[in-house]
């Protein structure tokens, strides 16, 4: 096996990568915490790097934000929230070697990971095995908490976001006829073209073609040629902004001229920067808009916005979000033993979030609206709100 590298920002006025370090193994079987600590220890493992990196920051972003705020409060149960984030830069490998140290060296009660489903998978096999409870704050596939009952999560899942954006591209758009272009190495994609499919399909729409590509591919001609032939109204692409800009280029660039429709991977100000004009007009669902906000959202927004330079992203406010879920939790099992921390969020009902409320279910899942954004000049504007 290689020698993995990862890096760690640990205390929550850290903003830099610190250097890479080994992982100290434990020979224990289960994760226990650290009681007798003055300080409550989250772990949160993410994309810090690589390919996906806006992912991991903006989560990161908004993670570090709520623990400011908690600790500014007095922190939780007396003590202080210690926020440790680990990189695995966007690999299966790295993200489960990510919690395995998140547990034994550095004793965290708890875990916040990850941004996409393959390492929250990988990474949450981990936490299940060692017992101790995680929160994926966008994980959208629906084998993400199916891994066990330690693993949670505060976004929607594939099924209801590919439904609503097929009820959108018929109901809204009026459309007959999509074609399908998907990440066939990425289980998000997969999970996400499979949902829209069977709900277009229900709703009298026809799949008029279906292709595919990997993450990491930078041509795309072939996929578009073989849409462009099919007579195609709109191309739902359920990837990563890292391709679906560069997607929306060649379909440009090759007379395409049809709305791309996309899914909350698409959430990133990268897409605006690689798209550039070819993205506009394009519609993807998300989890938030902060152009429509609640009272608490504003001030999420606002105080966000303040402390990085940055309007937050669908992604920030879901980090933000699965922290305070994640300590109101810790509040109501009144200790840092992961059994009764687990048991604590899975009793979570009407809690009060950035998003909107938030109940968790059976199966350890929220239930919640989505919004679909328009692309309009480079900006994500609020276009619809579609609920469960």
């Amino acid at each position: 096996m290689r020698i993995l590298r990862r890096t760690l920002i640990s205390g929550l006025c850290a903003t830099a990568l610190a250097t890479a370090i080994g992982c100290k193994k434990n020979t224990a079987d289960s994760g226990t915490g650290n009681a007798d600590a003055t300080e409550v220890v989250i772990g949160h493992y993410a994309s810090m790097t690589g390919s996906t990196a806006h992912f991991g920051q903006d989560t990161d972003r908004g993670v570090r934000l709520a623990l400011e705020e908690l600790n500014a409060q007095g922190g939780v149960l007396g003590k202080k929230l210690k926020l440790v984030t680990l990189d695995d830069r966007g690999d299966s490998a790295e993200a489960a070697n990510a919690v395995n140290r998140l547990i034994d060296v550095e004793k965290v009660s708890a875990v916040i990971g990850e941004v996409a489903s393959s390492l929250s998978l990988a990474g949450g096999r981990v936490a299940q095995r060692r017992k101790i409870p995680m929160i994926s704050p966008t994980s959208t596939n629906p084998k993400v908490t199916e891994v066990g009952d330690y693993i949670f999560r505060v976004c929607f899942i594939d099924p209801f976001q590919g439904k609503v954006m097929a009820l959108f591209a018929r109901n809204n758009l009026k459309l007959d006829r999509v074609a399908i272009l998907k990440d066939v190495k990425n289980d998000y994609s997969i999970g996400l073209a499979d949902a829209f499919q069977k709900s277009f399909t229900a709703l009298g729409g026809t799949i008029v073609v279906e292709q595919s590509y990997a993450q990491g591919d930078t041509d795309f001609s072939a996929q578009v040629t073989a849409i462009r032939g099919t007579q195609a109204q709109a191309v739902f692409v359920p990837g990563y902004y890292s391709e679906v800009g560069t997607i929306a280029r060649t379909a440009d660039r090759l007379g395409l001229k049809v709305p791309l429709l996309g899914g909350d991977g698409w959430d990133s100000p990268d897409l605006f920067k690689i798209g550039g004009d070819a993205i506009n007009g394009s519609y993807f669902s998300d989890h938030f808009a902060p152009d429509v906000s609640t009272d608490k959202s504003k001030a999420f927004v606002a105080n966000f916005t303040k402390k990085y330079g940055q309007a937050p992203t669908g992604l920030g406010a879901l980090g933000y979000e699965a922290a305070l879920v994640l300590v109101d939790a810790i509040k109501r099992a009144g200790k840092t033993d992961p059994s009764a921390i687990r048991d604590a969020i899975a009793a979570t009902k009407d809690f009060e979030g950035v998003t909107g409320k938030i109940t968790i279910d059976a199966q350890r899942n929220p239930q919640k609206n989505a919004v679909v954004l328009k692309v309009e000049a480079g900006k994500a504007k609020f276009e619809t709100s579609i609920a469960p």
